[in-house]
């Protein structure tokens, strides 16, 4: 009776939403970004735990995906191809962090990509049958030879110039690797809840990241989008990623929550 009670208004206010205008729209998401935005910076003020909470959030993610392809014994749903994207970007970011120093963020990223290379192995060849091959069919070549250029243009200056430019296409091909994921969802439309809480893990993590470039920024006074790289473009150029897969990911993320408040356990995309 009382989840009842409490899923009532929150369906009204999400019809509400639905029926306002776009500019409408906009405007009540960026005012749930900026306020979140203040609430971290007043609760966190490490900039380096933004790191450590997106990547614990993609933990999470992987950890969902685990349960299901153990427990259900399917993968259908996901997407391989984002899979290994993210075992790319993992292993270039492992190898530049062990060359550089290792902290707490190279324990991080070894646990996913083992993880994420038990997915790869399962999606390959044990859960095979049930991989939607044809729904997966965006091109990797379409996000990982820009995130190579861009790459060897626009990274940071440091002593090691490959280390730099790989430093580079491990960021880049991060803020892209979601995609073949969205595009198989969008194609399928009803998503499962274990593929569905994942991607919303994504989205969290995301972020996060995000939330760490700008209030980084914010609290330099903007001088930080000079001191890491390739004049002013190595960090404008992060930032403008994160924004994008962020608000990429919110949408989704939107219909996720609309409807775990409606008590569904399947998310339905809009045609």
């Amino acid at each position: 009776m009382g989840q009842k009670g409490v899923q009532k208004p929150l369906q009204k206010l999400f019809t509400w939403v639905r029926n306002q205008s776009n500019k409408v729209k906009t405007f009540l998401g960026v005012s749930t970004v900026l306020t979140l935005l203040v609430t971290l910076k007043l609760l966190i003020h490490e900039h380096n735990h933004f790191f450590v909470l997106a990547e614990f959030a993609h933990f999470v993610g992987i950890l969902v995906l685990i349960y299901k392809l153990t427990t259900h014994k399917t993968c259908s749903g996901l997407s391989l191809k984002t899979q290994q994207l993210t075992a790319t970007f993992l292993s270039v970011r492992l190898f530049c962090s062990l060359q550089i120093e290792g902290d707490i963020h190279t324990i991080l990223d070894l646990v996913t990509l083992l993880a994420t290379f038990w997915l790869i192995f399962m999606m390959k060849y044990k859960l095979k049958s049930t991989y939607m091959e044809d729904l997966d069919n965006m091109k990797k070549y379409i996000v990982i030879v820009p995130s190579l250029v861009i790459a060897v243009f626009i990274h940071p200056r440091t002593s090691y110039l490959i280390i730099s430019i790989l430093w580079a296409f491990a960021v880049y091909i991060e803020g892209v690797s979601v995609l073949p994921q969205l595009r198989l969802m969008q194609n399928v439309k009803i998503i499962e809840p274990f593929t569905a809480l994942y991607v919303f893990a994504l989205g969290v993590s995301r972020f996060f990241s995000c939330a760490h470039w700008i209030i980084k920024v914010y609290d330099t006074s903007g001088s930080y989008l000079s001191l890491s790289g390739g004049g002013f473009l190595w960090i404008p150029v992060i930032i403008l990623a994160e924004i994008v897969q962020t608000f990429v990911l919110a949408d989704f993320c939107y219909y996720y929550v609309k409807s775990v408040m409606q008590g569904q356990m399947m998310v339905r995309l809009p045609a």
